[in-house]
């Protein structure tokens, strides 16, 4: 096949049009009206952390002189940086359209947003006692002039840009900073039964004559900015510093990382705008976005409830898993037969209660887990503190550079040392992003393995809103392969075999190009052949191009890929046996899961790896065979459940446009189908 333009989808172009189904969530009726304004700030969140990685690392590109076609999908980095602006330029505007009708339909249900203008008697005592009280302890606030250098602005912080003109046709102008320790959605006292919210930023445009009443100023404005900078971590080669002290010193360097975006109020003063890009040396390189008059609106994200359920998505029981009790021990019961957890449909407690067993028992000797994001309280981390205080033998192979949670892995690195747990730092050059946990209990004189591998991190907020796979085992052949695994933490010089298991970033590319080669074998041979894949994103163009040989070869090939996507399905001669979905709701889809049909007897595996070159070549991951009949048909039935959907799922398509999956079939919501097949599992 000759390669063209139209074979790949440009990855950052497939991670807009991800963030615009998540926009499409915000604008749909038929989603709760507060759960509506948080997916505008998951939309935002997303954003956010888009430009401190992906446009800061094309702007590089650039900067470098160079064009990265081969690495952009033949698209130039210039012009990627243009074409990313314009797309953001028009997301950006989409939202504010979808936030203004929000806010009507919030008022026909007695919730109202109030600015500065609005503000009655006795709203104007409860507030100016709020900001005394409250706000004006927390507020940083810079005089600007010419002849001092302007402070470095925060990365993502928000800021009001404020211009004071005096008498004499002079000018002031200053920065507010938004304080983050204060909650940004100011809850009014109630009237009428109503309720009323003031945003902070308008709170303080009401206060502005309290903050600078030493200026004798005739006018006063505030319009908001954001400064949102490059998010990649730099490392000193200091051999004196410990690889901790080295990562919490760039994560504290990020902060004043080259900017690579600014947003402003569209109504601000092109004086004001002039004086302001000027000193902080924003320039026709960086991504420059006009918006509405308030930012950071993944602040949304932790809309008050206000104790309005009526507006909410109902809250799920996390249900048990059939045939495994929390109220006994899961050693013995796991040596019997291997159990799938499924968060959040069932409960993340049992990981937490196989550590709490381990940490406990006098038979386990060793405990070896990989963590790469924890809760902000973690049983998880407390369970192993607690094991190595009982003496059992605690390694914990931790990840500090899991982006953006490094300080929080940083501070639980350094509490569990402190507390005798042996920690390792992953691979050099590697991440280790794999999911599992091992542990040694002596039985009879002899060592059996106990442990599970998952999908997902062990973190018990994540588990609560990211849908993720967890198989406990005492399969011997299988944990031998996960403790290998923690062997390569310790020697990775060496290269070791796995018999079971597929392993980044030795065999990841060739394991799986052997399973799809089968497919393509039994499909030239006229037997079934089928592929089922479910991953967060895909953007190896190896990886694509052998399921454009798959497809080509006649294999059958259904994809559930909820974010990046640089395939093009449905291409004549390239990809017409491929279709693609993706579905975006309640839960964070995060599960992995590949299907072989292998003459239908399939092959069938949940994986920690998604098919991007990182996750192939630059990560140590982890993708497990599922052998248990049962947990194989669970799986099979999953990926069903999620294909029929056609109430969340949107096509993946060429013309990149995010329509909804339509046909006649009765309705069928994946996550509401899957709590409903699980509940129905408990019954029988």
């Amino acid at each position: 096949m000759t390669k063209d333009k139209y074979s790949y989808i440009n990855r950052e172009v497939s991670w807009l049009q991800f963030n615009a189904r998540v926009l499409q969530e915000a604008e749909d009726e038929s989603v709760p009206l507060i759960e509506r304004l948080r997916f505008l700030g998951i939309f935002s969140n997303n954003l956010d952390e888009f430009f401190k990685v992906r446009y800061a690392t094309i702007k590089r590109i650039d900067e470098a002189g160079k064009t990265g076609r081969s690495e952009l999908g033949g698209i130039k980095a210039s012009d990627l940086l243009e074409i990313i602006t314009q797309i953001v330029i028009k997301q950006q505007r989409e939202s504010l359209k979808i936030l203004d009708k929000i806010q009507k339909r919030l008022e026909k249900k007695d919730i109202y947003f109030i600015n500065e203008h609005e503000i009655d008697n006795e709203q104007h005592v409860f507030i100016k006692n709020y900001y005394i009280q409250n706000v004006s302890p927390a507020l940083v606030t810079i005089i600007l002039n010419d002849q001092v250098k302007l402070p470095t602005l925060k990365d993502s912080a928000a800021y009001l840009a404020v211009k004071m003109v005096f008498s004499n046709k002079q000018k002031q102008f200053a920065l507010i900073e938004i304080p983050k320790t204060i909650e940004r959605f100011v809850v009014l006292p109630k009237k009428e039964g109503k309720d009323y919210i003031i945003i902070l930023d308008d709170l303080l445009r009401y206060c502005l004559n309290d903050i600078f009443n030493i200026f004798d100023y005739e006018t006063i404005s505030a319009h908001m900015i954001k400064i949102t900078r490059d998010g990649e971590l730099d490392f000193e080669s200091d051999l004196s510093k410990s690889f901790i002290e080295k990562i919490s010193d760039s994560v504290k360097h990020r902060q004043i990382g080259d900017p690579v975006r600014f947003v402003y109020d569209k109504t601000i003063d092109r004086e004001t705008l002039k004086f302001l890009m000027t000193k902080m040396g924003i320039d026709s390189n960086d991504s420059v976005i006009p918006g509405g008059r308030y930012h950071n609106r993944r602040d949304y994200m932790s809309f008050p409830s206000l104790g309005r359920t009526d507006l909410l998505y109902d809250k799920i029981k996390p249900l048990p898993i059939k045939g495994m009790s929390l109220e006994s021990s899961i050693f013995k019961t796991i040596a019997n037969k291997d159990y799938l957890l499924y968060t959040p449909y069932q409960t993340f407690s049992y990981v937490v209660k196989f550590l709490r067993e381990a940490a406990l028992d006098p038979k386990v000797k060793t405990i070896q887990i990989t963590i790469y994001r924890l809760a902000e309280i973690s049983h998880v981390a407390s369970s192993l503190i607690n094991a190595a205080k009982n003496g059992k033998k605690v390694t914990v192979s931790i990840e500090l550079q899991a982006r953006f949670d490094e300080q929080a892995n940083i501070d639980y690195a350094e509490q569990m040392e402190s507390e005798g747990v042996h920690l390792l730092f992953g691979v050099k050059g590697l991440k280790v992003h794999g999911k599992m946990c091992i542990i040694e209990r002596e039985e009879e004189k002899k060592i059996k393995r106990y442990g599970f591998i998952s999908t997902g991190n062990f973190n018990e907020s994540t588990a609560k809103i990211y849908t993720d796979f967890t198989l406990f085992t005492a399969n011997q052949k299988v944990l031998k392969d996960i403790n290998i695994v923690f062997d390569f933490f310790q020697y990775n010089y060496k290269i070791f075999t796995y018999k079971h298991i597929i392993t980044s970033p030795h065999y990841t590319k060739s394991k799986i190009f052997k399973l799809i080669d089968n497919e393509i074998e039994n499909a030239k041979l006229g037997k079934p052949a089928y592929i089922k894949i479910k991953l967060n994103s895909i953007s190896s163009y190896m990886m694509i191009d052998k399921l454009y040989e798959a497809s080509r070869a006649g294999v059958k090939i259904q994809m559930i890929i909820r974010g990046i996507c640089c395939l093009v399905p449905g291409i004549k001669d390239m990809s017409e046996n491929i279709e693609v979905i993706s579905i975006i709701d309640k839960f964070l889809e995060h599960t992995r899961l590949l299907i072989f049909c292998n003459d239908d007897k399939p092959k069938v595996y949940i994986s920690s790896a998604d098919w991007m070159t990182r996750n192939i070549e630059n990560r140590v991951e982890v993708t497990c065979p599922i052998y248990d009949e049962d947990i194989k048909q669970e799986l099979l039935d999953i990926f069903e459940i999620c294909w029929n959907d056609n109430v969340k799922a949107r096509i993946i398509n060429s013309t990149q446009d995010n329509p909804y999956v339509h046909n006649k079939l009765p309705k069928t919501r994946t996550q509401f189908a899957t709590y409903n097949y699980y509940l129905k599992k408990l019954e029988k």
